[in-house]
């Protein structure tokens, strides 16, 4: 039979540990089990108590606290187990790791299986090796580092609408979402059910595209729309319109943009220079990662138009229609919350990081 539990008592340093240790979502539930045993002992639970709670045995809970008591934080590591010894030789580890970034000829990448066959180990063997050590060789990560002189200029003028938006005036995300495809399956999909996923066909016909121009209000989430046939300075002149016609006239208008053509075209300044309540700022070239505009393009792509089936474009806009709408009743804002130091440092490295990569390929 076990020893009752000792009673304990933490350091501040212990509790914040072990407080760390319930609250983490990558902490193993082992290790968050046994801090959750630790914390409730010294909050004066009996050992009973604490079995009950949890729903573990007596010993445990006896176990923990006596590990604890005698090793404090160390105590409560699982310690090395019997067994054989790994098998893996050095040279085996250090081929495994060094080579996933020198693919075999013919190819972009090492998969498992033919890393597994190079090496003379088991699939299982690689797969443990590269997890252990973060190596992700199936996983590409798209990005582009922007050129435009101004980039920390135009960086700031944007972040800062976002961080300190001006009083009387409104900041709108705008872009425009062109060539989206009224698509039409050339059979109909089963639903989604149990035991099966949804499915679709692999074929389709093409009915034609439309263009959506969108305006996001950054301080309440809501959205102003219009879809055209073509994408030029004329349907651009009609949606600055509709902003003007669709909000309040004694607010002047922040709009965030890219740097297409059709946004500088010459009746569009002639425009702009008219109603002076427009107020044009332009993110950095390759860099529409700044428009929070993108966010909700990429929802209405996964909610509405890559998944859908439509037998002509007026369904298309229809369920863009309706999409909007909806939105509109129960608006979604995003925030931005990223440090703008941060970002920039992250681009420094970047750019530190791919000027090293293509040294070393001229070389």
């Amino acid at each position: 039979m076990a020893r009752p539990a000792a009673r304990i008592e933490l350091t501040t340093d212990e509790q914040n540990e072990l407080s760390r240790r319930v609250q983490s979502h990558t902490v193993a539930a082992r290790d968050r089990l046994r801090a959750r045993i630790i914390l409730a002992r010294a909050s004066g639970l009996g050992q009973g108590q604490i079995a009950a709670h949890l729903a573990v045995s007596v010993p445990t809970v006896n176990k923990w606290c006596q590990r604890f008591v005698a090793r404090r934080l160390a105590g409560l590591t699982d310690g090395a187990r019997s067994g054989r010894p790994a098998s893996l030789s050095a040279a085996t580890l250090q081929h495994l790791v060094e080579r996933v970034t020198q693919p075999p000829p013919g190819r972009t990448r090492w998969s498992l299986r033919s890393m597994a066959e190079a090496a003379a180990v088991a699939p299982s063997t690689v797969h443990r090796v590269w997890r252990a050590n973060g190596l992700q060789p199936h996983l590409t990560r798209t990005f582009k580092l922007s050129r435009d002189p101004r980039f920390e200029q135009k960086f700031w003028d944007v972040i800062g609408l976002y961080l300190a938006p001006p009083e009387r005036a409104l900041v709108l995300c705008c872009d425009e979402k062109s060539q989206c495809q009224a698509l039409e399956r050339s059979q109909p999909g089963l639903p989604l059910g149990v035991g099966h996923v949804r499915t679709q066909t692999h074929d389709y016909t093409r009915h034609g595209t439309i263009t959506l121009f969108a305006a996001l209000n950054y301080l309440d989430g809501k959205l102003i729309g219009r879809t055209e046939a073509h994408h030029t300075h004329v349907e651009w002149l009609r949606f600055l319109r509709q902003l003007d016609r669709e909000t309040p006239r004694d607010l002047d208008l922040h709009l965030i943009l890219d740097n297409y053509c059709t946004h500088k075209q010459v009746k569009v300044t002639t425009w702009l220079e008219r109603h002076l309540r427009f107020h044009l700022h332009f993110t950095p070239t390759g860099s529409s990662w700044l428009n929070l505009i993108e966010r909700f393009f990429r929802d209405l792509t996964v909610d509405v138009v890559r998944e859908g089936s439509f037998a002509h474009v007026r369904e298309l806009i229809d369920a863009i229609d309706q999409y909007l709408a909806a939105r509109n009743l129960a608006p979604k804002p995003y925030r931005w919350r990223a440090s703008g130091e941060a970002i920039l440092a992250k681009i420094q490295r970047a750019r530190q990081a791919l000027a090293r990569q293509t040294e070393l390929t001229h070389n």
